[in-house]
């Protein structure tokens, strides 16, 4: 056999095998989505119980504190805020407060005393995720308290907007 001859036979070959292909299909779909604004916030560690037991004398009762909860927050919000209120009012010479840590880039308004309407505890919170964020109660009372039977009150922690 010619070399020339076997080239062009390999050749003949190859597009023989190449029209045996199938060819290859395509098709298209349009995909539509969104992403809507979520803000949640969510608290553990809870009841918390808090007992006011002590006093130094000539002073008021010695005021107590509870770390043991925590919270976390998801927002893909610009500019949130936490805020914190009562279920119902405290009774006369009782103050409970409330500090929450901020999240990265938010700040936190430090002890806070809780009321039936809510306060500002966490400001500029912006698209951020937390969790196991530190959560810190406080109990104070005058001498002018005694309570003997266990009191409760909700405390409600809302996320709206910064402005």
């Amino acid at each position: 056999m010619r070399p020339g001859l076997l080239a062009l036979s390999g050749g003949t070959i190859a597009m023989l095998l190449t029209t045996r292909v199938a060819n290859a299909q395509t098709a298209t779909q349009l995909v539509r989505f969104q992403v809507n604004a979520v803000s949640q916030i969510g608290v553990s560690g809870g009841p918390v119980s808090m007992v006011i037991s002590s006093a130094v004398a000539g002073s008021t009762p010695t005021s107590v504190t509870s770390s043991a909860a925590t919270y976390a927050i998801t927002t893909n919000e610009l500019n949130q805020k936490i805020t914190a209120s009562l279920d119902q009012s405290l009774p006369a010479g009782v103050n409970l407060e409330v500090a929450l840590a901020a999240p990265d880039g938010a700040a936190s308004a430090g002890s806070v005393a809780l009321r039936t309407v809510g306060a500002d505890v966490v400001t500029g919170i912006s698209r951020t995720v937390g969790s196991s964020l530190p959560l810190t109660y406080r109990l104070s009372a005058t001498a002018a308290v005694q309570i003997s039977e266990p009191a409760a009150r909700t405390v409600t922690f809302t996320i709206v907007s910064g402005t």
